[in-house]
């Protein structure tokens, strides 16, 4: 190749990798922004904050999906299962099963889960089995080392309130 032609095709190269980079560069210009943020990384905190809002707002569809997300990155916390529980208790069609299910997690964790002991005795009472649920008022007693904390007296409650309208 005669030095002639080399320098034509290094001249056409050099033109074609010109107008290549000005036409990236007008296109660049010309795309539009993207519209969405990235999506935000949530931390186990956060989706408990928006677990108990969510349950304060009766949303237990939502605070179910956020709880189970938190115990997968914290499948040790008591008060997770016991929140898991008593979304499942209290949404419109009560998962009973469910909530026992996690209730027993909770206890298998803390034993000693004031709420949870509260909470499985409620569930056993609308499970018509009260038995059951002194048997978690006697454990909240022994807990608490007297019938005056919250949990002994709301569930002692329930058990009356139970009593009364199942009267024979």
């Amino acid at each position: 190749m005669s030095l002639r032609t080399k320098a034509s095709v290094l001249s056409l190269i050099t033109a074609t990798v010109m107008i290549l980079h000005t036409g990236l560069s007008v296109a660049a210009d010309t795309m539009p922004e993207p519209t969405s943020k990235p999506a935000k990384t949530v931390g186990s905190k956060e989706r408990i904050t928006v677990a108990r809002e969510a349950i304060k707002a009766k949303d237990f569809k939502k605070s179910i999906a956020e709880l189970t997300l938190a115990v997968q990155e914290h499948p040790g916390n008591a008060d997770l299962y016991n929140l898991l529980g008593f979304s499942y208790r209290k949404q419109a069609s009560p998962d009973l099963p469910r909530a026992f299910e996690y209730y027993r997690l909770a206890l298998k964790v803390d034993s000693e889960h004031r709420g949870a002991n509260e909470y499985i005795g409620e569930a056993y009472l609308m499970d018509k089995k009260p038995a059951k649920a002194e048997e978690h008022l006697a454990k909240l007693k022994s807990i608490c080392g007297n019938t005056t904390c919250e949990e002994y007296q709301d569930l002692a409650k329930s058990i009356a309130d139970y009593k009364a309208k199942n009267k024979s």
